[in-house]
């Protein structure tokens, strides 16, 4: 029986995933899947390897107000704590991609 592929499940549905003895990451079994050739319109963007993208170590942050779209804010935050350091790993992803490409 597989999981279907979601980010959030309830406690219940946790407990009995896990009374299956479903529950947990298996990384051996998803590093043998292909990461995506970007041949779909639906893939992120080029030169990114997001199934192995790791956050960052801490640094010294600056505090800032940031507007952001709001579908995309509610994506993020959906996934649950540590959202705002998601969406700084994947923009420092964009901004070392974009230094490395001017050199």
């Amino acid at each position: 029986m597989s999981i279907p592929c979601r980010w959030t499940y309830t406690g219940d549905e946790l407990k009995a995933m896990r009374g299956r003895g479903e529950g947990g990451s298996n990384f051996a079994k998803a590093a043998r899947h292909p990461l995506p050739d970007g041949g779909d319109p639906g893939d992120a963007m080029e030169e990114i390897d997001w199934a192995t993208t790791e956050l960052p170590m801490p640094r010294r942050k600056a505090h800032a107000s940031l507007r952001l779209d709001a579908d995309m804010l509610d994506w993020f935050k959906a996934r649950g704590r540590g959202y705002q350091t998601r969406i700084n790993a994947v923009s420092r992803g964009y901004f070392q991609q974009q230094v490395r490409g001017r050199r």
